[in-house]
């Protein structure tokens, strides 16, 4: 793009954010240049948190469908709008209602937890929510007695199950982008950069294999750092070192260069680059806010159902 038509696009949006009391939430994985522009950056659940303390009518969340569902699910009396519907998640695509139902009644005593990467139908069907870095604090606040139905990454629920020793029946879903990262994928860029230090992102699909090889002792642990985005942000802030070799989609080094722009990093595969998350473009934010498109929105009945998993996850964190 050149530059005098990003800069008169730019221009555009913060003149429609004003004048129509919006706020932009961009989440890490998104282009620079959509961070650049948003009020806010960081995850999904910290987005939606924050849309919630906005006075803003119009929240324009650039991220990926389930995101902006679980915006809308903690802020009903808002207009929350994504600006391309085709900005998917292959991991909450993994499980269906209809599947999960099926599931639930097969183990009628079980109680449900499911991972964040969901839509607001299978929340509403879900005893839990939760992230990558509580699901072990949410999985320790179910009674022992109780089976557990953990749901749709199986990394994720392998890792909890291995951890805790809770029987946990577990979905078998995957993030099919970055499915195919593996133990020497990480260990050979590692090898590469011996000084490096390795930080891990937990809180996507892309890294959850990640937390099941380190647990499995698939991967050396050495100098490894289980992170938030914004702990892994702070991380490369204050660490005196330059090198860090990253497991998480690649969008969240714009964030660290910022910040350490001599730092060196590498991504632990070029392959972690989520394809719905790049949807989201300069241009689709200024249409989304110029035409309030496309708007999100969940049934009354769901959204209430959903709420209760989001809530308990709230309280245990």
């Amino acid at each position: 793009m050149e530059v005098g038509i990003k800069e008169d696009i730019i221009d555009e949006i913060l003149r429609l954010k004003k004048e129509k009391n919006a706020i932009i939430l961009a989440h890490n994985y998104q282009v620079g240049e959509v961070q650049d522009i948003a009020d806010f950056v960081g995850d999904s659940l910290g987005l939606s948190i924050k849309a919630k303390e906005t006075d803003a009518s119009i929240i324009v969340f650039c991220g990926v469908h389930f995101m902006a569902e679980t915006a809308y699910i903690l802020n009903p009396d808002k207009k929350v709008l994504l600006p391309d519907l085709e900005a998917g998640c292959s991991l909450a695509d993994s499980i269906t209602v209809e599947e999960l139902r099926n599931w639930k009644k097969r183990y009628p005593n079980a109680v449900v937890v499911s991972y964040v990467n969901t839509t607001a139908e299978i929340k509403a069907e879900s005893d839990y929510c939760c992230t990558s870095s509580n699901a072990l604090k949410v999985i320790q606040s179910i009674p022992e007695d109780k089976e557990i139905l953990f749901l749709p990454d199986m990394f994720l629920g392998s890792y909890l199950a291995r951890k805790t020793g809770r029987k946990i029946h577990i979905w078998p879903g995957e993030c099919h982008v970055h499915a195919n990262i593996r133990p020497s994928d990480i260990e050979k860029t590692r090898a590469e950069h011996p000084n490096a230090e390795f930080l891990i992102h937990p809180e996507c699909g892309c890294t959850t294999s990640c937390m099941y090889y380190a647990e499995n002792k698939d991967i050396n642990t050495q100098n490894t750092f289980f992170l938030s985005t914004e702990g892994m942000v702070e991380f490369v802030k204050k660490s005196p070192k330059n090198e860090f070799v990253i497991a998480t989609e690649i969008g969240v080094l714009h964030r660290m260069k910022k910040f350490k722009p001599n730092g060196n990093f590498y991504p632990v595969s070029e392959n972690m680059i989520c394809e719905y998350m790049k949807k989201i473009t300069l241009e689709k934010v200024l249409i989304s806010l110029k035409e309030e498109k496309y708007e999100i929105k969940v049934p009354e009945e769901i959204r209430q159902k959903a709420l209760i998993p989001i809530q308990r996850m709230l309280e245990i964190t």
